[in-house]
């Protein structure tokens, strides 16, 4: 009689990247940020006692400055799984040199790689809209990139740009930049999965049911609220060589046991 194979029994787990791997924007009341990363950790957690978690992402950071600041000290951890998403950030700025972009992806993974039991990558996801479109043709060759240096390194890939169902922008926040608390439970799904475990949603691709848009008045509050609180800022803080992410640490910059939230 056939049998499924065991899920795998990690019982370590590193995240290393940008405002995505932080958590940004699946809120917690008390004001910080949870995300698919947090939600992975928990599930791996309750099948592994002293199971540790590491999460070393900071918002804004571009590749190069998650290759200064972080590979290294994950890399140093040794963990069971490490997961790396990064340069998309630096695909949306104006000015984007691709080849750079690559090669420090590709150093990212050549440090990371042999260090680990396991490294994962991922195609991140995409919202539909007139923004996605413009930066389209940087992303995929981000991502096809990503899918090389899997074959060549034995990562696995997880592909949230194929997810129709992360291209909704319901799953969006306002800032139409992060996920929402089901967006990211989602990504922790697929996570999950490409990771050899059971599935506990099957559905995570499936488009959510289909509502009435909104009407135009409430399309255009939402592109007033938008460009105030969210583009405005990050286009000040571009002139100005600033960026989310200055001054802050990782949230859980140490490989300790997973205890929920910090």
């Amino acid at each position: 009689m056939q049998t499924n194979p065991t899920p795998p029994a990690h019982t370590s787990l590193v995240a290393v990247g940008d405002s995505f791997t932080e958590g940004m924007s699946d809120l917690l009341p008390d004001g910080s940020y949870r995300g698919w990363a947090d939600v992975l950790a928990a599930r791996m957690a309750a099948r592994s006692p002293g199971f540790r978690y590491a999460n070393l992402a900071v918002r804004g950071k571009l590749i190069g400055q998650i290759v200064e600041e972080q590979v290294d000290v994950a890399a140093a951890m040794k963990a069971d799984v490490v997961t790396l998403v990064g340069g998309l950030n630096d695909t949306l700025r104006p000015k984007c040199d691709m080849d750079r972009v690559k090669d420090l992806l590709t150093e990212a993974v050549e440090r990371l790689a042999p260090s680990c039991g396991q490294l994962v990558l991922m195609r991140s996801p995409g919202r539909e809209g007139p923004v996605m479109e413009r930066f389209r043709p940087r992303m995929e060759e981000l991502f096809a990139h990503v899918d090389e240096l899997a074959r060549r390194h034995g990562a696995l890939v997880v592909d949230l740009y194929g997810a129709p169902s992360l291209a909704d922008p319901r799953l969006w926040d306002v800032d139409r930049l992060h996920l929402t608390a089901e967006g990211h439970r989602r990504v922790a799904e697929a996570v999950w999965q490409t990771l050899g475990h059971e599935p506990e949603d099957l559905e995570w691709r499936t488009p959510m049911a289909a509502t009435a848009p909104p009407g135009w008045g409430s399309r255009r509050a939402a592109d007033a609220r938008f460009a105030r609180e969210h583009l405005l800022p990050w286009i000040g803080r571009r002139l100005t060589g600033r960026s989310s992410g200055d001054g802050r640490s990782p949230k859980r910059p140490e490989l300790l046991p997973y205890e929920g939230p910090a």
